[in-house]
């Protein structure tokens, strides 16, 4: 995994368009991409950890998730995305608006993140 600028300015540029509502909507781009908020400050790293976090509900045997999320888990570890650019925004309301975009995005039907 290597960090893109490109990617990187398309998170900064979406992540901006949110500094108004905050709200963790997808931008329906090109890339795999997660999103992670808080109505406070919020750390790259602890958005992450977050999403690192629905490892306990992915089942790699059923390739599913097992009692919850875990989509995001396995676009951070998905084999095939090689390259990551994130950004952050602190919103208007003092909250905080992280995105991070993955190329080639992950989550493919029928695949397996690793």
């Amino acid at each position: 995994m290597t960090w893109d600028a490109n990617l990187a300015t398309f998170a900064q540029n979406y992540a901006n368009q949110h500094k108004g509502d905050c709200r963790l909507v997808h931008s329906g781009g090109p890339y795999g991409e997660n999103l992670a908020g808080s109505t406070g400050d919020l750390t790259g790293t602890a958005a992450v950890n977050l999403w690192v976090a629905e490892k306990s509900q992915y089942n790699y045997n059923s390739n599913s998730c097992v009692g919850g999320v875990c989509g995001h888990y396995t676009q951070v570890v998905w084999r095939n995305s090689v390259r990551l650019g994130c950004a952050k925004v602190r919103c208007n309301n003092g909250g905080t608006f992280i995105g991070c975009n993955y190329d080639p995005r992950g989550n493919i039907i029928g695949q397996r993140p690793y």
